[in-house]
C-alpha cells in the first residue's frame, strides 16, 4: 500500500510543472532564435541614428527578456517594420499663447512573425511620446528622448508580442 502511494505521488508529481518567468513573456515553445531588422526611417524627420538607437532598444529588451539567441535574420521569431511617424507638436499652451512643452511623438509599425505558430503573426502599430521644454532645441535633447521612447516602444511591442498583454 505504502509503495502505491509512494508510486502515485511521484507519477503525479512528475506530470506537474510550473513555468515561472521573471518578464512575464511567453514564448512559443520550441523557439530557439529571434531576429529584429533594422527599422527603416520613413517618416520625414527621422534619421537613420533614431531608427539605429530604436532597433537596438528593441534587441536589447528581447535579449534580456527572453532566453532566445539573437540572429541576424529569419529568427523562429521576427520582427521587421519602419518608423512611420516622427513629430513634434507643442503642447502646455500657456497664458501668452507659447507653449510650456513640445513634445516628440514616434510611431513604429511592425510585422511579428512568428514561424511555430503562424495564427499568432500580427501586425501592429505603436506610438509613444516624451516631451521637453519649449525653450530648448530639439537637436539638443534628441538623443535622450529618442532613448527615452526607444525603451517604452521596446516594452510595448514585446507586451504585445510576447509579454500576453
Amino acid at each position: 500500500m505504502k509503495l502505491l502511494a509512494a508510486l502515485i505521488s511521484c507519477v503525479v508529481l512528475a506530470s506537474c510543472a510550473v513555468h515561472y518567468s521573471t518578464s512575464g513573456g511567453s514564448v512559443p515553445a520550441g523557439a530557439k532564435t529571434i531576429s529584429v531588422d533594422l527599422l527603416d526611417a520613413r517618416a520625414p524627420l527621422c534619421t537613420p541614428q533614431t531608427a539605429q538607437s530604436i532597433t537596438e532598444e528593441m534587441r536589447d529588451l528581447l535579449q534580456s527578456q527572453t532566453p532566445l539567441t539573437m540572429i541576424r535574420t529569419d529568427g523562429d521569431i521576427a520582427y521587421t517594420g519602419a518608423i512611420t511617424g516622427y513629430d513634434v507638436q507643442p503642447v502646455a499652451i500657456q497664458a501668452n499663447e507659447t507653449a510650456a512643452l513640445n513634445r516628440l511623438t514616434i510611431t513604429v509599425s511592425l510585422h511579428y512573425a512568428n514561424k511555430l505558430e503562424p495564427k499568432a503573426d500580427a501586425d501592429l502599430s505603436v506610438s509613444r511620446f516624451a516631451d521637453y521644454p519649449s525653450d530648448q532645441d530639439l537637436s539638443s535633447v534628441e538623443d535622450g528622448l529618442v532613448r527615452e521612447i526607444g525603451k517604452q516602444l521596446a516594452q510595448d511591442i514585446f507586451d504585445r508580442t510576447l509579454g500576453n498583454w
